[in-house]
């Protein structure tokens, strides 16, 4: 090394002088650890003083970085704060589902789908949009026609988080579309079918909670607490729907920060 590197980075460990042998072997396991010292040192004057990567932006997904904030939720509309009891009540229901829902795994992951079930891809975030919203809401139709001889269309309307379908999803997948639908519930309303998966997704979560999995449901209750403000009916069902999701965030997975005040 040269002299002004050695002195920001003095030797921890005593090497002598070593010569560089023309027959120094670096394949060649050492046997001592003194050998062992004088090649790690070798090594690294070997190494040139600046390296830069080489790297192919193809390769890097999007949205690597997970960024958690600590911001709470805003409060809700007066008269519309859950009380603790019915919170309470709230969280012990959803623990019974997830421990149905673990129980009945392997049951459920074996009964075959309908024809027209088709999964998308864990990475097909349109796909998954569609699949779970349908295309009315996907492409933001008020209605659809009325054809009660055909039956339901889930294409159109979305398919439902069933049991069958949603046991087959691994945690990858389930974070992965928890997120596809956290991005859209920031953009767009919340409805019904949106509701439905976000309480399916959360009840498949895993304990302890990966890190992008706890920035997505502090997210997620954020953004109901700003739904829930803007709400100008007062839609009674709706501010219910979001009273649970925002219940459930903080007070099951322990995001108390964001728990509402009992009324």
């Amino acid at each position: 090394m040269e002299a002004g590197v050695e002195e920001l980075m003095p030797r921890l460990l005593p090497v002598g002088d070593w010569d560089l042998a023309e027959d120094f072997d670096p394949t060649v396991p050492p046997r001592t650890p003194q050998e062992y010292l004088k090649r790690v040192q070798i090594e690294a004057a070997r190494c040139p003083d600046v390296v830069v990567a080489k790297i192919d932006p193809r390769k890097l997904k999007k949205k690597q970085t997970v960024n958690i904030s600590i911001s709470g939720c805003q409060p809700a509309p007066e008269g519309y704060s859950p009380t603790l009891r019915w919170q309470q009540q709230q969280v012990a229901n959803f623990s019974a589902v997830r421990q149905s829902l673990n129980k009945h795994r392997n049951h459920w992951r074996s009964q075959h789908l309908d024809s027209n079930v088709i999964m998308p891809k864990s990475e097909d975030e349109e796909g998954w949009k569609k699949f779970c919203l349908g295309e009315r809401v996907y492409s933001e139709i008020d209605a659809l026609p009325n054809n009660e001889n055909i039956g339901i269309d889930y294409i159109k309307v979305g398919f439902p988080p069933l049991l069958s379908i949603v046991s087959r999803m691994n945690q990858a997948t389930v974070t992965s579309v928890l997120e596809y639908l956290v991005s859209w519930f920031g953009e767009k309303k919340f409805t019904p079918e949106l509701g439905r998966w976000l309480y399916a997704l959360l009840a498949c979560l895993e304990k302890p909670l990966l890190p992008e999995a706890h920035s997505l449901i502090r997210q997620l209750a954020r953004r109901c607490s700003e739904v829930r403000v803007l709400e100008e009916n007062k839609n009674e069902e709706q501010i219910s729907a979001l009273n649970l999701i925002i219940c459930l965030v903080s007070r099951y997975f322990d995001q108390r920060d964001l728990a509402d005040e009992p009324s």
